[in-house]
C-alpha cells in the first residue's frame, strides 16, 4: 500500500498490509534527480514540487505496490491531482482527510472510513496500536538522546524519524534497527555542539543538509517534522494521536510546537527549510513573527547536494549564532 504521507498506518498494518511511504522510496533512490525528469517527460510541469513528481515516479518503479492512500486535504493539492491522475491511470487511490481545522469527531470517523475500507477490524487497529508503543517510546528516547546528550546526531535523527512512517515497511526489523541503534548510542561519549540548530519545514531535499551543518560546527537537536512523523506524544487513542500531529493541521499547532522546541532544546538558530512551488513557503513570515530567535530559510527544488550560495548563507548564519 502506497502512502503519499504519513497517515494512520496502525490501519493499514491491521489490514494485514504493507505501508510504503513514496517520499522515502523517492528520495532514497541514487536517480532521485532523474526521477523527477522521468515525470516531467511524462508531462508534469516543471512548476510543481519536485517530490510529487518524484511520487509518481516512484510508484511506476514499483509494480508491487497495487493501491495509494493519498492525503487529499492535510498534505498539498498537487497530492489531490496526483491522485486523480493515478485514478485516470487505472491505479486503485484511497482517498484519506485530515479534518480542516482539526476535529477530534471527524478524525475518529475519517480512520474508521479507511479501516471499513481496509477491511480491518477495530479491535485489530487497538491491538496494532499497543505493539507499536514500545517502538514509539524507542524513537522518542533517539530524540532525547539527541537534544539532551548529543549521544545521536542529527542525521542520524533525522534517518531513523523520517522511517517511521512506514517503519520502512517491517515494522519487526524497523523496531530491532532502533533498538539495537539505541543500545549502540548509549554506549557514545555526550557530545556538546558549539551551536544548537532546529529545522522546520517540510524534510529537505538537499542530500547533505547535515553533514555541512557539522562542519560547521552547528549540531541539529530539533527535526520538526520527523519527530511528528514519530508520533511523540504517549497514552494517547489512534484519534487523539493523529489529532495531536501537527503537521497537516494549521500553523499555531506548529508554532506551538516550534516554541516549545526552542526553550526546551535551547535552540540557538532555526533553519527554516522551504519547497520550491510549495504553500507552505507562505508560513515563513509567520514564524518570524512568532518566534523570538535567529531564523535562516532556505530554499530547495530537486534533490541535489547543496548549492554554493545556501551554504555561504548557512555558512554565516552559523558563524553569526557563534
Amino acid at each position: 500500500m502506497g502512502l503519499t504521507t504519513t497517515i494512520p498506518v496502525e490501519v493499514v498494518l491491521a489490514a494485514g498490509l504493507t505501508p510504503v511511504d513514496l517520499n522515502n522510496i523517492f528520495i532514497a533512490s541514487p536517480e532521485a534527480l532523474a526521477w523527477v525528469s522521468d515525470a516531467e517527460a511524462a508531462g508534469f510541469p516543471r512548476t510543481i514540487c519536485a517530490w510529487v513528481k518524484g511520487i509518481y515516479t516512484a510508484l511506476s518503479r514499483r509494480p508491487d505496490i497495487r493501491a495509494v492512500i493519498a492525503a487529499c486535504q492535510g498534505d498539498c493539492s498537487y497530492t489531490q491531482a496526483l491522485g486523480e491522475i493515478l485514478e485516470a491511470e487505472g491505479r486503485e487511490v484511497i482517498h484519506f482527510q485530515f479534518p480542516y481545522p482539526p476535529n477530534r469527531e471527524q478524525i475518529r470517523r475519517e480512520i474508521a472510513a479507511l479501516a471499513a475500507r481496509l477491511g480491518a477490524a477495530t479491535e485489530e487497529v487497538v491491538r496494532v496500536q499497543e505493539k507499536l508503543r514500545p517502538l514509539r517510546r524507542n524513537l522518542r528516547e533517539l530524540d532525547r538522546l539527541t537534544w539532551e546528550t548529543g549521544q545521536v546526531r542529527g542525521r542520524e535523527n533525522f534517518q531513523y524519524l523520517i522511517a517511521s512512517s512506514d517503519f520502512e515497511s517491517d515494522v519487526e526489523a524497523y523496531a530491532q534497527k532502533v533498538a539495537d541503534f539505541l543500545k549502540k548510542a548509549r554506549g557514545r561519549k555526550p557530545y556538546k555542539a558549539k551551536v544548537r540548530l532546529g529545522l522546520a519545514g517540510i524534510p529537505p531535499i538537499f542530500t547533505n543538509l547535515w553533514d555541512y551543518l557539522e562542519e560547521l560546527d552547528g549540531e541539529v537537536v530539533f527535526n520538526e517534522i520527523p519527530r511528528q512523523f514519530s508520533m511523540p506524544y504517549p497514552d494517547l487513542d489512534l484519534a487523539d494521536q493523529y489529532l495531536r500531529y501537527t503537521y497537516p493541521y494549521d500553523i499555531f499547532g506548529r508554532l506551538a510546537d516550534l516554541e516549545e522546541a526552542v526553550k526546551t532544546r535551547r535552540l540557538d538558530g532555526i533553519v527554516h527549510y522551504t519547497q520550491s512551488f510549495c504553500f507552505r513557503q507562505m508560513f515563513d513570515q509567520v514564524i518570524r513573527e512568532r518566534l523570538h530567535i535567529p531564523i535562516l530559510t532556505i530554499e530547495g527544488d530537486r534533490p541535489a547536494p547543496l548549492d554554493s550560495r545556501t551554504r555561504m548563507r548557512l555558512e554565516a548564519f552559523v558563524d553569526v549564532l557563534r
